[in-house]
């Protein structure tokens, strides 16, 4: 279904990016941001996922600024790997530049949705706030490195996913997004943890995964 295309960023950075493009004409777009791990088998089924459901969906390669082709494993070593990358080698301002130019490319379809799973859920915060102009509706799934951009408004609806039993987003802040700004749909899922809606993680929880996909989806019928 998918294939693999260039995209060019304002700066002029050149990365790459998986498309996936429905069986129909497209009722919308759907971006799709990485966790640490890059764009891998996982965020590729992703981005066929949404394929399935009718938007025209792509999944750029934000670590090709660092190191092109990046493929990482959910192991201690790719995590690892993947942190050095998301953390130290790229900034937020020029991920938004190759964020910002998947959303122009996929917007012949129409609206556009964005949807990002860990270190890629903080970005959806983010580019909640500063795209406002570009996309329709984001979900972010366990954004960890929200807080640091908290006094962003989002200016487009935007439904945030946690799992009541990640460690590295004790509930406490989730309380503090969710009562920063009130309009923003916050959800908490009980016995879930970080990964949760990951298949190829072991922290995979299906039922958690199913109903946040479901509400990411009623989130993109809506306003896509």
């Amino acid at each position: 279904m998918g294939s693999t295309i260039e995209l060019n960023a304002a700066d002029g950075n050149v990365l790459s990016a998986y498309v996936a493009r429905p069986e129909v004409a497209p009722k919308g777009a759907v971006v799709v941001i990485q966790e640490i791990f890059g764009v891998n088998d996982h965020i590729r089924s992703v981005a066929d996922r949404y394929a399935d459901q009718g938007y025209l969906s792509i999944a750029p390669a934000l670590f090709d600024r660092a190191q092109k082709g990046v493929e990482l494993g959910y192991d201690a070593e790719g995590i690892e790997i993947g942190r050095a990358i998301a953390f130290d080698d790229v900034t937020m301002d020029e991920v938004l530049k190759d964020v910002e130019a998947a959303v122009d490319f996929v917007s012949e379809a129409g609206r556009v949705g964005m949807v990002g799973y860990c270190w890629g859920g903080s970005i959806c915060y983010v580019a909640a706030a500063r795209l406002g102009k570009k996309i329709s509706a984001a979900a972010g799934y366990y954004g960890g490195q929200i807080l640091p951009y908290l006094e962003e408004r989002p200016v487009v609806p935007l439904v945030l996913h946690f799992g009541e039993k990640d460690h590295g987003i004790p509930l406490e802040r989730v309380k503090i997004i969710e009562e920063r700004w009130e309009h923003i749909d916050v959800h908490v899922y009980e016995g879930a943890d970080h990964g949760f809606n990951c298949d190829a993680r072991g922290s995979y929880e299906k039922s958690a995964a199913q109903l946040a996909l479901e509400r990411t989806l009623s989130l993109f019928a809506e306003h896509i």
